[in-house]
């Protein structure tokens, strides 16, 4: 609470309804001030740096307009074989992209920046959660593709929607698949306050 009775609030630098579903059931109160940051890889870059410093451009973008706030900038990339899966261009690229993931486990990693201005404080980290898929045969990844909208997700899928139909299990923070480690999210934010 601040000095005034009143909740605490971040500032949320990104659009994505995943994140703001988990921010709202995790009881935290937020804006979302979405960020225009480019989200290219840069050449040689790696994963787990790629969403760390794409994390901290987001927050960096949207800090300024709200100074005394914490925001919260993330970024999240699947990993397969220490190679980034975006979203699919089309729905050949999805079967693709579910084709390579199939029977295998792959990396969900997520980089948060928590950022504010006045009285400074920064926290950049990478969240990793390991996913192992089911053997997909064609037919299945075309059932997942047909009950789920593939296309704006990176690896083409969502373990919130219909993920029982193509995970075999998890080792990490499910929330973090989701799109936002909120439990650390949660756990960092205390040292922000």
């Amino acid at each position: 609470m601040t000095e005034d009775g009143k909740p605490h609030f971040i500032v949320l630098a990104s659009a994505s309804p995943r994140r703001r579903e988990l921010l709202h059931a995790a009881g935290i109160h937020f804006v979302c001030q979405p960020a225009d940051v480019d989200e290219l890889l840069l050449h040689g870059e790696k994963p787990a740096a790629a969403v760390q410093r794409l994390a901290k451009a987001k927050a960096a973008a949207v800090a300024g307009r709200f100074p005394h706030e914490v925001v919260l900038g993330a970024d999240t990339l699947v990993v397969l074989d220490g190679q980034a899966l975006g979203k699919p261009r089309d729905l050949d690229d999805a079967r693709r992209m579910l084709g390579m993931l199939s029977g295998r486990m792959h990396q969900v990693m997520t980089g948060v920046c928590l950022l504010r201005l006045r009285t400074p404080h920064e926290q950049t980290w990478c969240c990793v959660t390991e996913v192992t898929f089911r053997e997909l045969s064609p037919v299945d990844i075309d059932h997942y593709i047909g009950r789920v909208h593939v296309l704006d997700k990176a690896g083409a899928y969502a373990i919130q929607e219909c993920g029982e139909l193509i995970v075999a299990g998890i080792s990490g923070l499910r929330s973090n698949v989701v799109g936002l480690p909120v439990e650390d999210v949660v756990r960092r934010l205390q040292a922000a306050y």
